[in-house]
């Protein structure tokens, strides 16, 4: 036997605590009834009055309690062998670490915003593979395709613009290294999720588009910023603002949210643009999307199923609570009437 629950188990240290409050309350009627003379002689004249039944009735309860808090873990009995398979598809994040994603046109900046939403985007998969991809001036894998949703997230927590010495925004290159990821010979079963503020881009990134829908794979792309734009804070090693990005001619860069590219990308590939929202509504559009696409078994496996019991035990406490409620707590009268009527024929 076996506990699903095993964590309710802890609430039977209550029990002792249940039979202490009878026990007092017991002490304290004894005490309340020897004020009115000797115990036996009260206890006599109060016929009505039953201590053997609210005994029962108490151990009723106690027992009744036991049994629930039984039912309430789970007792499970009686296995048998289940095959349990995982579908899904196969999704890459791509992340833009370029600098420009330092823009503070959304807050805290866009590469914390592109964080938190990929690390909410992986808690909503439900058998899918993911992996991860890093890019700036080139593009790397930094987490191949995996069902460990946690060792994923571990990747997501260390990208920063640090990560890829080679500045830029490398998108074809980003669209390319996820087709190498994915398992070649399937035209199905495939997503790209490509975040990045989408400016400056450098490749073909038409003819990357292109190539990434022959191989069947769908791109949803997320924008990252704004239209307007933001100038790219540079901090010192204490997070303080010392200055801002500048070209060549020492004038300010502003960063600017290049949707019409990401647009393009989409919509090749069949998927849909959507643009950063600091709540991840995009994503969980995105999930949505994702989770009526035609999935394929991942992985499977033969688990050890357990029959459910609670009912035995839940079963048990509620005819025990249904005796405890038709038992009363007083003597029946009858037969001492009986023995007085015999009396009085006597007489």
């Amino acid at each position: 036997m076996r506990f699903a629950a095993p964590d309710y188990l802890w609430l039977l240290l209550g029990l002792p605590v249940l039979i202490g409050l009878f026990v007092v309350s017991f002490r304290r009627r004894r005490r309340a009834l020897e004020v009115f003379g000797d115990l036996r002689l009260v206890r006599r004249l109060s016929t009505s009055a039953s201590l053997e039944r609210q005994v029962i009735k108490a151990s009723l309860l106690i027992a009744a309690a036991s049994l629930l808090i039984l039912a309430l873990a789970r007792p499970q009995w009686g296995d048998g062998l289940e095959m349990v398979a995982r579908r899904g598809v196969d999704v890459i994040i791509a992340v833009d670490t370029s600098t420009s994603m330092l823009a503070e046109d959304v807050k805290p900046n866009r590469l914390a915003q592109a964080r938190a939403a990929v690390s909410s985007f992986i808690d909503l998969l439900r058998g899918d593979r993911v992996g991860l991809v890093a890019f700036a001036g080139m593009a790397y894998v930094a987490c191949p395709l995996t069902l460990d949703y946690s060792a994923a997230g571990m990747f997501v927590d260390i990208l920063d613009t640090d990560l890829i010495p080679v500045q830029g925004t490398a998108i074809a290159e980003a669209i390319q290294h996820a087709i190498g990821a994915f398992r070649q010979g399937e035209r199905r079963y495939k997503v790209l999720v490509l975040i990045t503020d989408g400016e400056d881009h450098e490749g073909n990134v038409p003819g990357a588009a292109r190539a990434a829908a022959a191989e069947g794979i769908t791109i949803y792309t997320i924008g990252v910023g704004s239209a307007a734009g933001e100038p790219i804070p540079l901090r010192s090693a204490r997070g303080d603002i010392i200055g801002y990005k500048e070209d060549k001619e020492h004038r300010k860069v502003t960063s600017r949210l290049g949707e019409s590219d990401l647009e393009a990308i989409a919509l090749a590939t069949g998927g849909k643009y959507f643009r950063s929202t600091p709540e991840g509504i995009e994503l969980r559009r995105v999930y949505e999307e994702i989770s009526r696409m035609d999935q394929r078994t991942l992985s499977g496996r033969t688990m050890i199923a357990y029959e459910e019991r609670y009912q035995i035990p839940l079963g048990a406490a509620v005819l025990l609570l249904a005796l405890e409620a038709a038992l009363g707590d007083r003597r029946r009268l009858a037969a001492p009437a009986a023995e007085a009527g015999r009396g009085e024929e006597a007489a």
